[in-house]
């Protein structure tokens, strides 16, 4: 009965650590070294986000993002106003809480490495799901 329990101990431990090395040994991505975009879907209002990303030796190094609405102009600082003047400052505030979370999505990826780590911002939740979707994009034209 030792005899046995010891060789079932033996073949549990190893069964746990085969698992646990297939668990640790999730895939790692190789990338081609360049310049890459990437481009999300459309909104519910035509806009969508563009990341332009640099790897070099296999590492991300550069990552811009932009976001374009329907009628090809860019959300910068003027996304907000209508006809070049501040018409409703909570719309204004609203839409510039979004630009400048897109430069942080950007400096965060670039920071972090990894899109999952990239967190949302309250407010600027389209300008996230845009922005991982067109990192992945990117990511997957730069896969070796």
């Amino acid at each position: 009965m030792k005899k046995g329990m010891k060789l079932f101990a033996v073949a549990v431990s190893v069964l746990l650590l085969a698992v646990a090395v297939a668990a640790c040994s999730e895939e790692t991505k190789s990338y081609n070294d360049g310049t890459f975009v990437g481009v999300s879907g459309k909104d519910d209002k035509g806009a969508y986000g563009e990341v332009t990303i640099t790897i070099e030796e296999g590492t991300v190094t550069d990552c811009k993002f932009v976001t374009w609405q329907e009628d090809g102009s860019i959300k910068d600082e003027n996304y907000g106003k209508v006809n070049g003047q501040i018409s409703n400052a909570d719309y204004y505030a609203k839409a510039q809480l979004a630009v400048k979370a897109m430069k942080q999505y950007a400096q965060d990826f670039l920071d972090k490495k990894d899109i999952k780590e990239v967190k949302s911002v309250t407010g600027a939740t389209i300008a996230h799901s845009q922005f991982t979707e067109a990192v992945e994009s990117a990511l997957k034209k730069a896969e070796k």
